[in-house]
């Protein structure tokens, strides 16, 4: 296997389009990289250029040490598995696997031993014989894996493989790509618009937006620590609740307030370096129902229900505080009725803070946390 280099890498076509715009970092050898934005980000071009689909306009993409910008597609040593599975409808399931293998000349007794290790590594084995149309869309999309495994690549490409696949296929083939890279110890690059996918499959994640990448990390701290406020709202679902307000000093206290509302954040002393005004993010799950009756207490606000969406293992509420929308995740078990007045608490430790104009994340002082 080996790693995978981007060294200032720019796409840009003609009429000065940048789709991708000074992309600077690297793909550990066996890594599991998924790469991650909303449509026209940028992410399957990056992808494409590895595979020498796209040229680089500018700067150099290294494989295993090897700049690749002039190399031909069929010598970069890379497998590509693309959102259609492509495969050959007049061959069998062992013939489409065999196929890239047969081209390159490979001798019959080894293409029959690659084929049957990757047909029991994914399930296929008793396959082999059929024709693509008899098979399901999930065993389809493992073929196109499979015709990828049996070359041994340095590096695999995926390329939004399971965009096609009903909710329940998705969940089970995003656990057998996972499953087979563990297998493998392969160095794996993976490109998708679905959030859930890249933080379950990943062992980083690179996001991307407008062509720029905003945030390369491990899932969890994509999660906990984004860097700005679009990394906050792309990852997590519901997306995170944003509410632009400033910040007071009253009574000892620091108190947000949006304008139609307030919530105290108790004693905060680590944000005594922060702008007065600020974007303040709360995910979901960290709005918990609070016991109502008296005045509101710290870290407790009171919310109009609009809708509730209960989906057995929880239960998500929307409503209003003050004149904004926000969504809370609460427990299934507890009575929600549409038109309530509920009061909701919030940990002053959890919430985060981003700059309101350039939307950048705002980290507490080290000195200020108790």
């Amino acid at each position: 296997m080996a790693n995978v280099v981007f060294e200032r890498v720019w796409k840009i076509y003609p009429g000065e389009v940048v789709a991708v715009r000074d992309a600077d970092f690297a793909v550990e050898d066996g890594e599991f990289m998924v790469i991650v934005g909303p449509s026209g980000c940028g992410k399957s071009t990056l992808l494409r250029m590895v595979a020498g689909l796209e040229e680089v306009t500018r700067g150099t993409i290294s494989i295993d040490g090897r700049v690749v910008n002039d190399v031909a597609p069929k010598d970069r040593d890379v497998a590509m598995v693309f959102q259609n599975y492509a495969l050959y409808p007049h061959m069998s399931v062992f013939d489409n696997m065999a196929f890239g293998l047969r081209m390159r000349k490979y001798p019959r007794p080894k293409i029959q031993k690659r084929v049957s290790e990757a047909a029991e590594v994914l399930g296929l084995t008793e396959f082999l014989d059929r024709k693509p149309k008899a098979l399901s869309g999930g065993q389809r999309q493992r073929v196109a894996v499979g015709r990828a495994i049996v070359r041994k690549p340095k590096v695999f490409l995926f390329d939004e493989p399971l965009s096609n696949l009903d909710a329940k296929l998705r969940v089970q083939m995003r656990t057998e790509i996972a499953r087979l890279h563990r297998q493998l110890g392969a160095t794996m690059l993976y490109v998708t618009h679905d959030q859930v996918e890249a933080m379950t499959m990943g062992t980083r994640i690179t996001l991307m937006r407008d062509g720029v990448i905003q945030q390369i990390d491990d899932p969890l701290a994509l999660y906990r620590e984004p860097a700005n406020r679009f990394v906050a709202g792309f990852i997590g679902s519901p997306a995170m609740n944003m509410f632009p307000g400033k910040l007071e000093r009253r009574h000892g206290d620091v108190v947000f307030d949006e304008g139609s509302f307030t919530v105290s954040l108790g004693g905060r002393e680590d944000l005594a370096g922060f702008p007065d005004r600020v974007l303040l993010g709360i995910r979901p799950e960290d709005l918990v129902l609070a016991a109502g009756g008296g005045p509101p207490q710290p870290g407790e606000l009171t919310v109009e229900v609009e809708v509730v969406e209960p989906l057995g293992s929880e239960m998500y509420v929307h409503g209003r505080a003050g004149n904004r929308s926000l969504i809370a995740r609460v427990e299934p078990d507890r009575r929600v009725d549409v038109g309530a007045s509920l009061r909701l608490r919030l940990d002053p430790k959890r919430v985060h803070f981003f700059d309101s104009d350039t939307g950048v994340a705002l980290r507490p002082s080290a000195a200020g946390v108790s």
